[in-house]
């Protein structure tokens, strides 16, 4: 099914106008163009914004870069014979940007070949049906924000120098001895992560009482523990008040008087909504601590104006973006698409081990129904798990006698394993639901199967 096109005359008249060429965006300007609507596409930077230039893909690419460390480091384990002489950081950037380079030049075409107008400029919704970019003014019967988000700070913590956010520490050229990360959520775990792989010493500061606090308490311990193991360091319920720096090092000043001291400090304290200076409040959205509100169909109340992505509270995740983006183009052609469950949204954090999870937490859980059963499965019992030296676990919560509706993960490469964990929830399967169904052996994605028939009452390499 495809729209009819926008009948508004004029050079500048589209059906949609998309500011911002971030995920949510494209995603968006992809879709509809699909569908047959005429699509201006709006982006001040680099098409594919921070995901694809200074976020998800870069950073991945980091932490391959970093496994192949460990790998090499610890290939004796294995029987193989082989020393890790060095980081040749030059050479690691190298490819990751060719990685970087691949799909930003494949992200190019398919917006061309779909007949998307991309404008290139720092653009500005100036009323509810038309985007400013400089002295260009964009008319469309549909707006759809996607501005994106940026590294924040802390007050008193200026960013330079030795003190930067992840967008600086992609551009390394040499790896520092000493490093201080400031924040033990995602990103902070993910280049803790890289920073040690790499050779380098890493002390997390986190105000939090635990790393990773959004996830599952379990997960944040076994996290804990396998960080220890790796001789990363970190500081949980610690407050930062300031920090200072010299031609030769970094001081960190804690809260009740006590300094730590590195040569770089990594400043992961979360991403902000870039919405500021650019209309959103004069032309009558809502905005919540700079987010723009919405409702489930990514509306914001402002006649024909949508936003999607990092700007509207939630999770900050590419793939939401992606999500969204498509929801909008559909509901804009009329096809009157479902509206996305934010608790259906699968996370991964990319750190070693990896932490992979859908649904509620046990926490969660808990608060929202009166009985809640959970079940743990060591990876000790999954044979490829073995073969590939990891430790972890899968971690089931199910409503008493009805749907699981959390799965949590810890372990080497348990983010290939989210997306059956996102269907099992996402389509509100019980335990005996999946039990019927083959996970194939030897694979870790067994280990999900195993947990499901442990909490089914038919446990096989588990105790019930």
């Amino acid at each position: 099914m495809t729209a009819e096109p926008a009948t508004n005359s004029g050079d500048a008249a589209y059906d949609i106008v998309i500011l911002g060429g971030g995920s949510g965006g494209y995603a968006c300007a992809l879709r509809a163009a699909e569908l047959g609507l005429r699509v201006a596409l709006v982006e001040r930077d680099k098409l594919g914004g921070t995901c694809l230039h200074r976020g998800c893909i870069p950073t991945k690419a980091l932490l391959h870069a970093a496994e192949v460390a460990d790998t090499t480091r610890e290939a004796g384990r294995f029987g193989i014979r082989a020393s890790l002489d060095g980081i040749d950081l030059g050479a690691v950037s190298a490819y990751r940007d060719s990685v970087v380079s691949r799909l930003y030049k494949g992200l190019q075409g398919l917006v061309a070949s779909r007949s998307i107008d991309l404008v290139q400029g720092v653009g500005r919704l100036s009323s509810a049906s038309t985007v400013t970019v400089e002295d260009r003014v964009l008319t469309g019967r549909h707006i759809v924000l996607a501005t994106g988000s940026y590294a924040r700070t802390l007050p008193g913590i200026e960013i330079a120098g030795r003190i930067m956010t992840s967008d600086q520490a992609l551009e390394l050229d040499q790896i520092p001895r000493r490093v201080i990360v400031l924040g033990g959520g995602v990103i902070g775990v993910e280049f803790a992560s890289v920073f040690r792989s790499f050779g380098a010493e890493v002390t997390i500061v986190e105000a939090l009482p635990r790393l990773v606090a959004a996830e599952d308490p379990a997960v944040s311990t076994t996290l804990e523990r396998a960080f220890r193991k790796r001789k990363i360091g970190f500081r949980t319920g610690t407050m930062v008040e300031s920090a200072t720096q010299d031609d030769a090092e970094v001081q960190v000043h804690l809260e009740g008087g006590e300094s730590l001291t590195a040569d770089l400090l990594l400043v992961a304290v979360g991403r902000g909504p870039v919405t500021d200076g650019l209309g959103y409040a004069e032309c009558g959205l809502t905005l919540d601590r700079g987010y723009v509100i919405t409702d489930e169909n990514c509306r914001t109340g402002v006649d024909g104006v949508y936003a999607v992505g990092d700007i509207v509270p939630g999770l900050q995740l590419a793939h939401r973006g992606f999500a969204q983006g498509i929801f909008v183009a559909e509901e804009i052609a009329g096809l009157s698409p479902t509206p996305i469950v934010e608790s259906s949204i699968p996370r991964v954090t990319y750190c070693e081990p990896e932490i992979a999870s859908v649904g509620l937490t046990e926490t969660q859980a808990r608060e929202q129904h009166a009985e809640v059963e959970t079940y743990e499965y060591n990876l000790g019992g999954n044979g490829k798990s073995q073969i590939l030296g990891t430790a972890g676990f899968v971690k089931l919560v199910r409503i008493a006698d009805g749907p699981v509706v959390g799965v949590h993960m810890v372990g080497s490469r348990m983010g290939e394993q989210i997306g059956e964990a996102q269907l099992i929830v996402g389509w509100e399967a019980t335990p005996e639901d999946v039990s019927v169904h083959i996970h194939a052996h030897p694979t870790q994605n067994e280990a999900l199967g195993e947990a499901h028939l442990a909490l089914a009452g038919k446990p096989l390499h588990a105790h019930n």
